[in-house]
């Protein structure tokens, strides 16, 4: 059977044949598939990429639909990853799709990251998971973009890529920060990020499950730029290379 490429021709004509070809070679892991990683996932898929690990152990709950891809009002309590890889597999049935449908804990980490991706997406909303995340994939050695916080921000034009050194005006960057100098990790990791004030009476308290203690107020646009950013990191890091 020959494979279908015509979907991609749009995509051909703006980077070439050797640039399409590297991202039908390419294997890409997202972690969470929330508001970011949920549009990440699919602007990744609709590249062409020909291998994706897709990790997430939530389902939807009501709160989601505001800002997240696969959250609608006839799926609450499904499973997000599943959601999400049934949509990825109608993009690109040709697709080398792994789903992980698991919370991203300590123990767990080192195993997803011995099929060694090309690329990983970390848009892991929890402080310990996402630093165990960041510290184990930055000590393998493998490329990286993580998203910083999207909640409390309403600008997205403010947006930008820099080394997790650089961020400011962002609370979630700055508790990542603080926890990867106790690794002793300073710098060497690229991050999407929003220098934008937080409003920070956007803030609320949540029940602690999931390591997730605090959340802000999100709207239904700023996440999904996020995560347009974040795979375009990887998209033109891979097409570079």
């Amino acid at each position: 059977m020959t494979t279908d490429t015509s979907w991609l021709s749009r995509t051909h004509l703006l980077i070439g044949e050797k640039a399409l070809r590297k991202l039908t070679q390419s294997h890409v892991m997202v972690v969470g598939l929330g508001g970011v990683g949920s549009y990440a996932a699919e602007f990744i898929a609709r590249s062409g990429i020909g291998k994706m690990t897709i990790i997430d152990g939530d389902v939807v709950d009501p709160s989601n639909r505001n800002r997240q891809l696969p959250a609608l009002a006839t799926n609450h309590g499904q499973s997000k990853a599943m959601i999400m890889a049934e949509r990825l597999q109608a993009i690109n049935p040709e697709i080398e799709l792994h789903v992980i449908k698991e919370f991203i804990n300590p123990g767990m980490v080192m195993e997803h990251l011995t099929s060694k991706p090309c690329y990983i997406i970390d848009a892991i909303d929890s402080i310990t998971p996402k630093i165990t995340f960041i510290k184990m994939a930055y000590e393998s050695g493998l490329p990286l973009v993580s998203s910083m916080g999207a909640g409390a921000k309403v600008d997205p034009t403010k947006l930008q890529v820099v080394d997790i050194s650089k961020t400011y005006n962002c609370p979630f960057a700055q508790q990542i920060r603080k926890q990867l100098k106790k690794n002793n990790i300073r710098k060497g990791i690229k991050v999407v990020f929003s220098p934008e004030e937080p409003i920070k009476e956007s803030l609320m308290l949540t029940d602690g499950k999931n390591f997730k203690k605090s959340a802000y107020g999100t709207i239904s646009y700023l996440p999904a730029v996020f995560g347009a950013v974040a795979a375009s990191v990887v998209i033109r890091d891979l097409i570079k290379k």
